[in-house]
């Protein structure tokens, strides 16, 4: 069937050139030549796909008829007049889904009312709502990556949604018959994990009474989701690896390996490649997790589609628990956008759910909002990554990060280094010169903390030796020796296994 599309006349010329190239488009067209006709078309089954308001925007009219198509999830296009000071704040407050300035070419507006429906239809199938251009942009790489079987690593902030994101391109994806199976890797303790994930044998370990299939096993065909999957042990994550490389793993106890073949989406509220940096993730897991990327933006750099969540939240609400509601005040709907969202749309959310149940005569006010979001305040300090503590400034995540970047770019050189080839320069000294062999040379004695270097030495060589000094310094003290050295325990502990320094 046809989309069907409602043109108003409020600007005749324009409709008429408007309506005949959305009906040579293939669209099912409706001239609404008066404000109650484009009431009756969307209120009417099927309703129209999108609406295309060619005046009037400022007329109370054209408000009450988009804040129908609203409640309805009609996308709307507005044609702005040219001489309007601020098209982009009219668009936002009458909340239309897109606008173009007149004079406008009605090829251009049959393509923008395509885009439009098509977006709609794609926010419909996966539940990610938003206008925004970064969740478009969101919506775009769902549908590129769905069709093929590539690892996807998804980052984001907790409650970005990012396991919406993950189902998504699964129910997008060829393999939407088999199962979806999401693991929180943070929820379950770590000696259960790999059981968790792989399965046991019975007798495997103590309470091992019988043969359990890990949830690899369970989604064979489908799609594995794994939340959190910067909380994985080192030794869970070896295993891992193993399974994204050959499509085989061994259940706990077990002598046969199992071939699956599932398609694997791994979700993270850390930057991945920081923890790389900082010894706290194996790097070749991260590459083989990160074929596809996709970044969730947290709600506070996104602000433009908090307006169309409140109100799709605010309808979910109302018909859940049975209420009556008019809406929200456009002061209450101002204070939300202004608020930072440290818990993102999982936060938001819930807020608005309490607000509907709790707010008197079915609206929701100013002061129906608590006043740490009145007063624009977090609600929760900010958790940094990598801080031992929850701090509020800005200055301290500023530091954080700019030490993570020059660590990175550190790894890089030595990663360089190792690449390049050595290269000795040779000098020809005269029999005079300061450099000449002949010449008595002052040597001091290296102390027993320096690092020596001897031309022909590896980089390999040169860490063992810089590792055996840090130790010697420390006095055996890994953590002293891992602070001096400058990396994480768990990579120190990883070197002196690989160096049998033990």
């Amino acid at each position: 069937m046809a989309d069907r599309i409602l043109v108003t006349t409020d600007d005749l010329e324009h409709a008429v050139r408007i309506n005949a190239s959305l009906e040579a488009a293939g669209f099912n067209t409706t001239l609404a030549h008066t404000l109650d006709e484009a009431r009756q078309a969307i209120r009417r089954e099927p309703a129209p796909d999108c609406i295309v308001v060619t005046g009037g925007l400022h007329e109370p009219g054209a408000a009450q008829l988009l804040g129908l198509a609203r409640d309805r999830s009609i996308s709307t296009l507005g044609l702005v007049e040219q001489t309007e000071p601020d098209a982009k704040g009219l668009a936002r407050r009458l909340g239309l889904t897109g606008y173009l300035s007149k004079p406008a070419d009605p090829a251009e507006v049959t393509a923008t009312v395509r885009r439009l429906i098509d977006r709609r239809k794609l926010q419909q199938r996966t539940g990610i709502i938003g206008e925004s251009p970064a969740i478009q942009e969101v919506l775009v790489k769902i549908e590129q990556m769905a069709p093929v079987s590539a690892t996807v690593l998804v980052e984001g902030e907790s409650g970005t949604g990012k396991e919406l994101v993950a189902r998504a391109i699964h129910d997008l994806s060829p393999r939407r018959a088999k199962p979806f199976i999401a693991v929180n890797c943070a929820a379950i303790p770590e000696t259960l994990l790999e059981s968790e994930l792989f399965g046991h044998e019975k007798g495997a370990f103590t309470g091992a009474a019988e043969r359990r299939l890990g949830r690899f096993e369970l989604a064979d065909g489908g799609t594995i989701f794994l939340d959190e999957v910067g909380e994985m042990a080192p030794a869970t994550q070896v295993k891992l690896l193993r399974v994204l490389e050959d499509q085989s793993f061994f259940r706990v106890g077990g002598t046969q390996p199992i071939k699956v073949d599932v398609r694997v989406v791994a979700a993270t509220n850390k930057a991945l490649k920081e923890e790389v940096a900082l010894g706290r993730f194996r790097d070749d897991l991260f590459y083989r997790l990160n074929v596809l990327y996709i970044y969730l933006p947290p709600l506070r750099e996104r602000k433009a589609d908090i307006p169309l969540l409140v109100r799709r939240f605010i309808a979910e609400f109302a018909r859940e628990h049975d209420r009556t509601f008019r809406g929200i005040t456009p002061e209450a709907l101002q204070i939300l956008v202004d608020a930072d969202w440290p818990g993102n749309i999982r936060q938001l959310r819930n807020l608005i759910e309490s607000m509907v149940v709790l707010a008197p005569e079915g609206e929701i006010r100013a002061d129906d909002i608590p006043r740490d979001i009145r007063e624009r305040g977090r609600g929760l300090p900010m958790r940094l990554v990598g801080a031992t503590r929850d701090v509020a400034g800005q200055e301290l995540e500023f530091i954080f990060r700019s030490l993570v970047e020059l660590k990175l770019q550190v790894e890089e050189l030595r990663r360089r280094l190792e690449e390049r080839p050595q290269r000795v320069e040779v000098i020809e000294v005269g029999p005079g010169s300061a450099l000449s062999p002949t010449a008595p040379v002052e040597v001091e004695p290296p102390s027993e903390a320096e690092v020596l270097y001897r031309p022909g030495m590896t980089m390999a060589e040169v860490e063992r030796v810089a590792i055996e000094a840090a130790l010697r310094e420390a006095k055996g003290n890994r953590r002293k020796a891992a602070e001096v050295l400058g990396i994480g325990e768990r990579t120190l502990y990883r070197k002196i296994k690989e160096y049998a320094l033990a």
